[in-house]
């Protein structure tokens, strides 16, 4: 009868995050909340997983990708790499779609924030069971592989056809051309 109730105890009771901390090599961002954090996952398809809308090798690099943790099958959604910039992780991750791979990055968990759970920065990442590291900075050398005649000054946005396309047919402000100009006018005369 007390195993009966401990364990009734223990499924009624919340579970405390674990701390996957250690092992971790990872560099702080010094964001709010931030844990450096290192596991074994499966790389994933997110849709995929929640669906059931599964695409070949994990659309390809057009979908969101997560990582499905081994120590308790919790989905990461790892939504940053390497890089300075908040660049997505799914470049980094697509070569690794369906294996299992070891991560090492900062986890984003707060329950005072709504939504600020299993928030993850990947920071480096390697198949299971190999030594070798990579650094998940893939996202910009990708762009330029992908947009080629986007040369110039200045960070990726400010060259990417499909940000500038949506300049001119919304404004900066993304209010309409009109609201755009008047705000021009009003902040620089």
């Amino acid at each position: 009868m007390k195993r009966l109730i401990a364990l009734a105890a223990l499924i009624a009771s919340p579970v405390a995050a674990q701390d996957f901390s250690e092992g971790s090599a990872a560099k702080s961002w010094n964001l709010y909340a931030e844990q450096p954090a290192t596991f074994n996952a499966t790389v994933v398809d997110i849709t995929c997983e929640i669906t059931g809308d599964c695409a070949e090798n994990c659309g390809n690099g057009d979908r969101q990708l997560g990582l499905l943790r081994a120590a308790d099958g919790v989905l990461v959604f790892p939504n940053k790499n390497n890089q300075t910039s908040f660049n997505g992780a799914a470049v980094d991750l697509l070569p690794f779609c369906g294996k299992e791979v070891e991560v090492d990055g900062l986890l984003i968990e707060d329950e005072d924030i709504k939504g600020a759970k299993n928030i993850y920065l990947v920071q480096t990442i390697r198949e299971a069971g190999t030594d070798d590291w990579t650094k998940a900075n893939q996202w910009t050398k990708a762009w330029e592989a992908k947009n080629p005649d986007a040369t110039g000054k200045g960070p990726w946005f400010r060259r990417d056809p499909r940000v500038n396309a949506k300049i001119a047919e919304n404004g900066h402000l993304g209010l309409g051309l009109e609201i755009d100009e008047a705000f021009k006018k009003e902040l620089f005369e």
